[in-house]
């Protein structure tokens, strides 16, 4: 393409020396296979939470029932999940 004196070139951009580009559909399918990983993980983790029976009876766990109404709020399990879970973060972080 010529622009008066000046001509410019479209052409896609190379690879510097050592370095290669990887196709987007690697990326894709990396991606997908963290996804899956992290859903098995979560899995795995619904499974083993129903087998601990302290789980969802915490102090700081509210149940109602009346009649045929029931409301449930797992305050006390939710902190101790949320402290858990920023401490396993915080030292996946630290590396």
């Amino acid at each position: 393409m010529t622009y008066g004196a000046t001509t410019f070139s479209i052409r896609p951009p190379t690879p510097r020396a050592g370095l290669a580009y990887p196709a987007p559909m690697s990326d894709l399918g990396r991606t997908l296979i963290v996804i899956g990983l992290v859903m098995a993980l979560v899995g795995v983790a619904l499974v083993a939470a129903g087998r601990v029976p302290w789980i969802g009876r915490l102090p700081g766990d509210i149940s109602i029932q009346r009649g045929n109404w029931t409301f449930y709020a797992p305050l006390g399990t939710s902190i101790l999940l949320s402290v858990v879970l920023t401490l396993v973060l915080w030292l996946i972080g630290r590396r």
